[in-house]
C-alpha cells in the first residue's frame, strides 16, 4: 500500500470517527454554559476570518476593491432578509459592474 492511499484511508477514519462522535456523546457529556458561549464565539471569529481572507486577498496579495465590495453588498442583503439567490445575485452584480468600470 503506497503513503498515499493510507492517508487517505487515515484521512476517512478519521473523518468518520469526528461524525460518529457526536451522536455517540450527546446527552452524555454536558458541557457548562461559559464553554458553549465560548465555542459560539469562536466558530464565528473562524467564520469571519475565512470570510475576510476569502474576501480581500488572492494568491497572497490584495484582490482590488470590487470583491470586498461585492461581499460588503451580500452582508447588507442578507442583514435585510433578502432570499440567498438575490444575495447571490447582488454581490456578483456589484462586483461586475465594479470591475467593468474599472475598479480592480
Amino acid at each position: 500500500m503506497s503513503a498515499t492511499v493510507a492517508m487517505m484511508l487515515a484521512l476517512a477514519v478519521g473523518t468518520y470517527a469526528f461524525r460518529l462522535v457526536g451522536p455517540v456523546l450527546h446527552g452524555r457529556v454536558e458541557l457548562p454554559a461559559r464553554v458553549q458561549e465560548l465555542l459560539s464565539a469562536g466558530a464565528i471569529v473562524l467564520l469571519v476570518a475565512l470570510l475576510a481572507t476569502g474576501a480581500l486577498t488572492e494568491g497572497g496579495g490584495f484582490a482590488g476593491w470590487a470583491r470586498p465590495a461585492g461581499v460588503l453588498v451580500a452582508g447588507v442583503l442578507a442583514w435585510r432578509g433578502a432570499p440567498f439567490p438575490l444575495v447571490v445575485l447582488g454581490a456578483a452584480g456589484a462586483t461586475a459592474v465594479l470591475r467593468a468600470v474599472g475598479v480592480a
